[in-house]
Formats: structure tokens, sequence, C-alpha cells
């Protein structure tokens, strides 16, 4: 299962890394030290706190994200495969994204919840690239 610094999780929750800490500190968030002693957070741990950072809000005043470039960076928080379609949740910031793609495509992207992962939106279309 892939981990998370801080700073990673704060750049995909759309947060400062104080506030990651804080919350990290505040065990709102579960971590664990690598062999270094960097502060780590596992991928689907950070999956689930990122749905509730969107559906509780952030606490902070300023917008928690922005999407420059029709890009929304975040964590895969929910895969359902079918026989032939599949559905992607991604949670990026306060951004929910939901794309339909062939299950073909997310079994090539080895898509997983807890892994990072960007939609890019043009037009009608979601696209995910594997981060």
């Amino acid at each position: 299962m892939q981990s998370y610094t801080i700073g990673q999780a704060a750049r995909l929750l759309g947060v400062s890394p104080d506030t990651a800490r804080r919350w990290a500190d505040a065990g709102r968030v579960a971590t664990h030290r690598d062999e270094t002693g960097r502060r780590l957070i596992d991928g689907r741990d950070l999956a689930a706190f990122s749905i509730e950072v969107a559906q509780g809000g952030t606490g902070e005043d300023d917008p928690s994200y922005t999407s420059a470039r029709n890009a929304f960076p975040g964590i895969v928080t929910n895969v359902k495969l079918g026989d032939v379609a599949a559905q992607v949740e991604i949670q990026a910031g306060p951004h929910r994204i939901v794309s339909l793609l062939t299950r073909e495509a997310v079994e090539e992207l080895g898509l997983e919840v807890g892994m990072r992962a960007t939609a890019r939106v043009k037009s009608t279309s979601v696209h995910i690239d594997r981060s």
C-alpha cells in the first residue's frame, strides 16, 4: 500500500502542510514513522480522511483547492469494477470527481484506493492519469 508524507497529504487535501500536521497531531488521521523518522499516512487512511474533510470542510478560511488548467490531482477513494466498465472516484481537495471508464483502463493504470491520480477534465470527458 502506498503511503504519503505530511507534505504530500497536504497537497492532495488542498491545505497547508501545517494544517495537515495539526490534524495528524490531533489524531484526526493516523500516521506512522518510516525508518528515517518521517511521519507517513497510509493511502487507505488518507482516502477515507479526504472524504471526511470534503464533507465537513477544512476549517480554513481560504478556498482549499483550485483547478488550474482543468487538472484535479487527488487521491483515489473508490473503484468499482464491472465486467466491461468501471467507476473511479477521486477526492481532489473539496472536489469529488467520478469518472466512468473501461475496466481495462483501470487495470492498465493499476488504479486502487489510496493511490494518487489526476482527473483531467475536457468538455464532458474526465480522463484519469496515474500520478
